[in-house]
């Protein structure tokens, strides 16, 4: 069995159900060819390099599997004719080096999945000087020039 990583873009258009059905259809597929999925890394909406069938942006969805080269076909037929699919792509991993790289990115995905979702923290507020804040220094100053001419 072979390392692969297929990377499929779905319409903006669709709402969550929707995406997350198309996703649960891939999975099915890769079920059904007996794929052993390994991650799926959700990237959520992103906007496309080009224009792709008049969408600027769209849902890239990220799957990491081992299967043999004969499903693939079925996989990539089952891209092909989802109309709710505007791109896809499938790498294969052979090389020790590829796989060494494989096996990060499906560790990355994992951790990315089972990490909790932090919210942003509002910044403290900082007070900026007002110009009255800096005037009475400039005041001070220009007095204390004053005395001393008058003394010379």
């Amino acid at each position: 069995m072979n390392c692969y990583e297929t990377l499929f873009v779905v319409k903006p258009t669709l709402t969550e159900d929707e995406i997350k059905s198309q996703i649960t259809k891939i999975k099915d597929v890769l079920k059904k060819e007996k794929a052993e999925l390994l991650a799926t890394d959700d990237m959520g909406m992103r906007k496309l390099a080009y224009p792709v069938e008049k969408n600027d942006r769209g849902y890239y969805t990220v799957l990491y599997y081992k299967v043999t080269g004969e499903a693939i076909d079925e996989i990539e037929r089952n891209l092909r004719i989802n109309e709710d699919v505007i791109k896809f792509l499938t790498v294969k991993y052979s090389k020790s080096k590829e796989t060494a790289q494989f096996d990060k990115l499906v560790s990355n995905a994992g951790k990315k999945a089972a990490a909790p979702k932090v919210e942003a923290k509002p910044e403290p507020k900082v007070e900026a000087k007002t110009e009255a804040a800096v005037e009475p220094k400039v005041e001070a100053e220009a007095t204390a020039t004053e005395t001393k001419s008058e003394e010379a």
